[in-house]
């Protein structure tokens, strides 16, 4: 996975290599989908609604772009059974991993402590207002593609700290633009910059109100 996917798709930052060797990514996965945890296939956990784990190439990418730094606190949004968390747990201080369906949460807290992940945290609750008990986060990756409505994680965002998402026009779309929206000053605005192209599955919890149409 690593060979031909990871580091073909730019992904040079060596932590986040070694991050995605070490980490056991068939855990993650439901029992059927096991064979084919280290695939750039699409994979589908059972839920309601349905909920897609990243590409691992996706998500690689998107790591290397968040710099992410030792001592740093991270969260995680949509976090579904924990692999973007764990991934992230040791290149960072510490990790929350957030999601709104209780079962993944409790997944992705039955993963943490089989891996001996002391530094990872699994919550769940309503994604679009993160987790503002365990804030402030150096960095905020949201683990989908949304339609940037990101305001209360943008709240829970330190200073000089930045929020990595996959963002799309379109409502339900599951092709984007990674995007990093870094604070530049203590209390600043965000800075967005686009990164690459890249498909994630739709997360509906950022989703822009419908508007009015005279």
């Amino acid at each position: 996975m690593v060979e031909r996917q990871i580091r073909t798709f730019d992904v040079t930052d060596l932590g986040v290599q070694a991050r995605m060797k070490d980490v056991p990514r068939e855990i993650f996965v439901d029992p059927t989908l096991a064979s084919l945890a280290y695939s750039d296939a699409r994979l589908t956990l059972a839920s309601q609604p349905p909920r897609e784990l990243t590409a691992p190439l996706i998500l690689a990418r998107l790591l290397k772009e968040a710099r992410l730094r030792e001592g740093e606190r991270a969260l995680v949004v949509a976090g579904a059974t924990g692999y973007a968390a764990a991934l992230v747990a040791g290149l960072v201080g510490s990790v929350v991993s957030l999601d709104d369906d209780e079962a993944f949460a409790a997944r992705a807290k039955a993963n943490f402590e089989t891996l001996g992940l002391g530094n990872a945290k699994s919550v769940a609750g309503p994604l679009a207002l993160g987790a503002p008990a365990e804030a402030p986060f150096d960095v905020v990756i949201v683990d989908g593609v949304s339609q940037g409505e990101f305001g209360p994680l943008f709240g829970q965002v330190a200073d000089r700290g930045r929020l990595l998402a996959i963002v799309s026009e379109r409502t339900g779309a599951r092709m984007g633009k990674a995007m990093l929206y870094q604070r530049a000053a203590a209390g600043g605005a965000f800075s967005p910059r686009a990164l690459f192209d890249a498909s994630a599955g739709a997360l509906a919890a950022f989703a822009k109100p419908p508007e009015f149409v005279f």
